[in-house]
């Protein structure tokens, strides 16, 4: 496939899934809301300076959209809210990938999606989530969450502690069904399973490791000792491709050097090497590149 054959594919997908009605239709708060999708936005553009493939994309940290509301700061690979980039609107179906730091006492009040699988990732302090299916929650650095929206969800989150600021990332993905009944899940994984390891975090099987979702997406988290060396492999076949968002220290893909909170996008490939060129944490983030 060809690059013009690539973004069409990409962007009728992504229009395809253009409307988020529950939110629209009750709440407008330019904070924890995409902006209408036009059908012929674009997906991204490939990384063609690529040193190693010209199936890559390539964002730097400092070129992410931010928003700094005094209790909220964000920084948003993808366009979300206020934040407006026709070139960086989605990677495949992963559509958001907000890196959120919370201010003690402070956090997003109930409001509404639908349509979305949301998954949520605690890097440091206490979040405390409550939605309108009951579900009453405290996530905390080594914990998942994952939420299908499907026909409409509330939901709240909120830094119960007086001192301590909360980050985490907010990760949005197209779901492959739509209208399901709406779910909420969450677990606690084993830190220690992913030192110089590939820890898989998120799958499409219920009874994989990690939490499901709608979507054949796997994500995978990874604490790397310096010049530790891995292979990824695509599991999901030909149409998926894999987004890396180096959390800490330094890596390596190839020729390219990737930094803290950069992100990295490959498609068209079976596999590829992540070499850590300090101690270094990654998320992989395995999706469907089209709808």
């Amino acid at each position: 496939m060809n690059r013009k054959e690539f973004l069409k594919h990409s962007l009728l997908g992504a229009g395809a899934l253009a409307t988020t009605g529950v939110a629209s239709a009750v709440i407008t708060n330019n904070i924890d809301e995409l902006k209408p999708l036009d059908i012929l936005g674009f997906n991204h553009i490939p990384n063609t300076n690529s040193k190693i493939m010209a199936n890559t994309v390539l964002h730097k940290a400092e070129t992410r959209g931010h928003a700094d509301h005094g209790w909220l700061n964000s920084h948003h690979t993808f366009s979300f809210a206020n934040y407006y980039n026709p070139e960086r609107m989605n990677f495949g179906v992963l559509r958001v990938l907000n890196d959120d730091t919370v201010s003690a006492g402070k956090g997003f009040g109930t409001h509404p999606h639908d349509n979305m699988e949301i998954i949520s990732i605690p890097l440091e302090g206490d979040l405390e989530h409550k939605d309108s299916m009951g579900n009453v929650a405290t996530i905390r650095n080594g914990d998942v969450q994952v939420m299908s929206a499907g026909t409409g969800i509330y939901h709240s989150e909120y830094n119960k502690n007086s001192g301590q600021l909360v980050k985490f990332l907010q990760i949005w993905v197209f779901p492959n069904k739509r209208s399901v009944t709406p779910r909420y899940d969450q677990i606690t994984l084993n830190l220690a399973d992913r030192h110089n390891k590939l820890q898989q975090i998120l799958s499409p099987n219920v009874d994989d490791e990690g939490v499901w979702i709608h979507q054949n997406a796997w994500f995978h988290l990874g604490t790397l000792d310096m010049g530790f060396k891995t292979e990824y492999k695509i599991k999901g076949g030909a149409g998926n491709g894999v987004y890396v968002f180096v959390l800490n220290g330094d890596v390596s893909i190839g020729d390219q050097k990737l930094n803290a909170r950069d992100g990295y996008g490959i498609w068209n490939q079976e596999k590829f090497e992540i070499k850590a060129d300090s101690k270094a944490e990654v998320l992989l983030m395995e999706v469907p590149m089209t709808v």
